[in-house]
């Protein structure tokens, strides 16, 4: 692993989030508890699942397992988030587990081995794992509010029609490095 990996993957996740709240930001409260039927999830509902993952994988990492005795991932999936306030608390509350459990790992940590429901990952594929769980959701919480906002919804990336135009832009510059979130937050 390179020095820059867990900078590397704070910034994936800190970009997911991102991603969240932009579209948190274009509904009104009905809509974050807006169901398509029974049987899918609004993003409050999402929203505590995700809570409750990262709750549970990222508190006390190399000395309980990541499936804590104390989750209960099926209420997770429950109408239980009422408003915006207990909605965005929630959120907050789960992406301040994994940070500040990112923010204490050292890179000799990434090797080190923890559990998820018995089974055994290094830190490494732990994080990894998320890297996959976490975006999926997100991208559920973005496809819901981009249905529901329909031709009012502000892209959160290069909007339809504008690809040629963005990469007229960017190839109109010097090459440089430069993360993707800190290329979206300038490009808003």
């Amino acid at each position: 692993m390179t020095a820059d990996y867990l900078e590397s993957v704070k910034k994936q996740f800190a970009y997911y989030k991102m991603l969240g709240e932009q579209t948190f930001a274009q509904l009104n409260d009905e809509q974050l508890m807006w169901q398509y039927n029974p049987e899918s999830n609004s993003i409050a509902m999402i929203i505590n699942h995700l809570s409750g993952n990262m709750i549970s994988r990222w508190t006390d990492i190399f000395n309980s397992d990541g499936e804590k005795s104390w989750r209960n991932r099926e209420a997770e999936f429950e109408a239980i988030i009422l408003n915006r306030e207990e909605l965005l608390k929630k959120w907050e509350k789960g992406w301040k587990c994994l940070f500040d459990t990112l923010s204490d790992l050292s890179n000799d940590d990434l090797n080190r081995i923890i559990y998820i429901r018995n089974m055994r990952h290094t830190v490494a594929e732990a994080i990894n794992r998320q890297l996959g769980h976490y975006p999926y959701h997100v991208g559920q919480i973005v496809f819901i509010g981009k249905m529901l906002c329909n031709e009012q919804w502000h892209s959160l990336s290069i909007p339809k029609g504008k690809s040629e135009a963005y990469n007229a832009d960017k190839f109109s510059k010097d090459k440089h490095r430069e993360h993707f979130t800190d290329e979206f937050k300038k490009d808003k």
